[in-house]
């Protein structure tokens, strides 16, 4: 599956409002894509839509499908982007498509898909014989340090309970696994690489407000309790305190290919 029930929304303008450095992210792989601007393309993940509005800028005679399996994001996006984008929500595992794109874009979004080879076959099918794919995700190292502090928190007394049949609700794969996954789903030409991308906050409240909506909403889900939840974004922001920089460690999993 793409996500548990209880993963599946976002606060999505608290997102909206602070995920610059996915966007930058994703306007350097927006700027890795050649378009003629009449393709049909597929934003998979579109989230609230920010780069999908860029990708419209190239299209002026083509069409772009905005997909995510949020009601949240979809609906953000759709007041950001009005009548100009179709947008479907779909788990990405099981898109409702067969030949029909041009071109696949995704960022910051493949590695909440635990199930990859499912997810590498059902965007082949959707895309039409030669067409391609330009994404990025997490990958490899994504945000190990601060991974390891939040799971020695979750081993504290007051939020242990809440985590015992915890799973971890990402895939950060390898690109050497990626780039097999892939020529087993059936695209060729395929090319994957990891870069490291460490992004800094100004200040720790910087750090915590992006914190809540971005890295721990599926530990505040799990937690499920309003005010312990605050508790455990304060804990997190606390510990972080220590490292004046507030750099997270993002590392970025690029990977292109086409339809043989």
């Amino acid at each position: 599956m793409y996500m548990s029930i209880s993963n599946r929304e976002w606060n999505s303008s608290a997102y909206h409002r602070v995920s610059n450095p996915q966007f930058e992210w994703g306007v350097k792989v927006l700027d890795r894509l050649t378009l003629r601007g009449d393709e049909r393309v597929m934003d998979a993940g579109c989230g609230s839509g920010r780069l999908t509005a860029k990708i419209v800028e190239r299209l002026p005679h083509g069409e772009v499908v905005g997909v995510d399996l949020s009601h949240n994001m979809l609906t953000q996006a759709a007041e950001h982007l009005g009548h100009r984008v179709r947008f479907v929500q779909a788990d990405l595992t099981h898109l409702p498509f067969d030949n029909e794109f041009d071109v696949i874009f995704s960022t910051a979004s493949f590695h909440w898909v635990l199930d990859h080879p499912a997810m590498f076959s059902s965007l082949v099918r959707a895309l039409k014989p030669g067409g391609k794919i330009e994404a990025q995700c997490g990958g490899g190292d994504n945000l190990k340090d601060v991974h390891c502090r939040i799971r020695a928190l979750m081993d504290l007394p007051k939020y242990a309970r809440f985590f015992v049949n915890w799973k971890h609700p990402w895939e950060f794969a390898d690109a050497e696994t990626t780039a097999e996954r892939m020529a087993r789903a059936g695209f060729a030409d395929v090319k994957t690489w990891l870069e490291p991308a460490p992004f800094k906050l100004g200040s720790e409240q910087e750090y915590r407000d992006f914190l809540g909506p971005v890295i721990l909403r599926p530990f505040l889900n799990a937690i499920g309790d309003a005010e312990l939840g605050n508790q455990f974004v304060e804990d997190v922001a606390r510990q972080a305190a220590d490292d004046p920089t507030f750099e997270l460690d993002y590392w970025r999993l690029n990977l292109r290919g086409r339809k043989s």
